[in-house]
């Protein structure tokens, strides 16, 4: 009897688990990481003017509605954007005057498909949940100090720094296979799992004399903190397991944004593969 009393008691906690889930089912989340569509170039990566594309011609707007029709297919009731929530007012007005025909979307992917998926949707604005990581404050003297040498040293490490081989630089194939093909690349599980590696090397071995573990310190605060707190606003927008939310944010943000949402017992991740065919 003794022997069958531990099987019976896992089969118990496994129906028990299964009562939980279905008591408390997730809400669905599909992170979508993108190439910004305006090229800013404020990424470590910076792209080429001879290989940028302008997104308002007539080839990629096709391509760009194709996209939009497919992720309609979600159904996202929440779309939310890479802008601070200070901002918000800024982009309810820019949304509202296009409902109204008034304004003329620009080339941020924000606005090609952003607003343009909350319209058919019907939703009456979008969610603005960027942030920006907090530093540690013992790495202030070396941040904060633009003109001096220690300065200039760290900025050129992480730049020009030994790892920069390793690292390597991936192709983007907007230009030459169209936004589709990039999107579903760029969303590809290995290449996130890729990109988060690369932030375990690099700046992330930086030392100074009095902090051996400054790269460490740096990157918590320059992109895990970041993240979580773009984590954080994500969770303010106050979904419930009805809901379905779309998240559109520069593909670097999906290597640990998908690791939160996979992990979140809140959360059900919905890889994007699954509607860009």
């Amino acid at each position: 009897m003794s022997f069958k009393l531990p099987i019976l008691l896992i089969a118990c906690v496994f129906v028990l688990n299964l009562s939980a889930q279905e008591l408390h089912p997730k809400t669905e989340v599909l992170p979508l990481g993108v190439f910004h569509f305006n090229f800013p170039n404020l990424d470590i990566k910076k792209i080429a003017a001879a290989d940028q594309i302008d997104v308002l011609t007539a080839a990629y707007q096709q391509q760009i509605d194709a996209v939009v029709k497919e992720l309609a297919l979600f159904k996202p009731n929440f779309i939310a954007i890479e802008r601070e929530p200070s901002r918000q007012a800024h982009y309810d007005s820019l949304y509202h005057q296009y409902l109204l025909g008034k304004y003329n979307l620009g080339r941020n992917e924000e606005e090609q498909i952003g607003f343009r998926l909350a319209k058919m949707m019907g939703l009456r604005t979008l969610n603005c949940i960027d942030s920006w990581g907090d530093d540690y404050a013992s790495l202030g003297k070396v941040l904060d100090g633009k003109d001096t040498v220690a300065y200039q040293h760290f900025m050129h490490f992480f730049y020009h720094n030994p790892d920069s081989a390793i690292q390597g630089s991936s192709v983007p194939v907007f230009k030459t296979e169209g936004i589709p093909a990039e999107l579903k690349r760029l969303n590809d599980p290995q290449n996130l799992k890729k990109d988060l590696g690369y932030y375990l090397t690099g700046i992330f071995k930086y030392e100074t004399d009095d902090n051996r573990f400054f790269g460490p310190d740096f990157v918590t605060g320059w992109w895990f903190n970041r993240n979580l707190r773009i984590f954080r606003n994500m969770q303010k927008i106050g979904a419930g397991p009805s809901d379905r939310i779309l998240v559109i944010f520069g593909a670097g943000h999906m290597n640990l944004l998908d690791l939160f949402i996979d992990a979140s017992p809140e959360y059900k991740l919905v890889r994007p593969s699954e509607y860009l065919k």
